[in-house]
């Protein structure tokens, strides 16, 4: 668990970096350009196990997570380990609001189930 934290919390660094000096389209062609790994060589790690990593990766983190940094890096390390993650963006309109999440079938794996009826979904990716 320890190797899969220490993952997500590179992960986290590294969407922060896009996110802090790059324009938004760098990190949304990175998501939609990172290929699903091969669960053979990976299979034994669960998406709940990663979900978790990425959870406790945040706890370490110098500073607070927000949901889009947090469920790309997700994204991002389930793709390494075979899973068809997917980073969802959704918004709310009265009162406005957004959020981003992950899910895996069409399963929201890092955030509360219900979110899906909260926010409508802008993209996918």
């Amino acid at each position: 668990m320890k190797r899969l934290t220490l993952e997500g919390w590179i992960l986290l660094s590294y969407v922060e970096w896009i996110m802090r000096f790059r324009p938004f389209r760098e990190l949304h062609g990175k998501l939609r350009s990172t290929p699903v790994g091969d669960r053979a060589g990976n299979g034994t790690v669960s998406s709940e196990r990663l979900c978790r990593a990425v959870d406790y990766a945040c706890v370490f983190y110098f500073k607070r997570v927000l949901c889009l940094q947090r469920s790309s890096a997700t994204a991002l390390l389930l793709r390494r380990y075979g899973w068809p993650a997917e980073m969802v963006i959704g918004a709310q309109m009265l009162p406005f609001k957004s959020h981003a999440w992950c899910e895996l079938d069409g399963v929201v794996i890092n955030d509360k189930p219900y979110v899906t009826e909260i926010y409508s979904v802008l993209e996918r990716c």
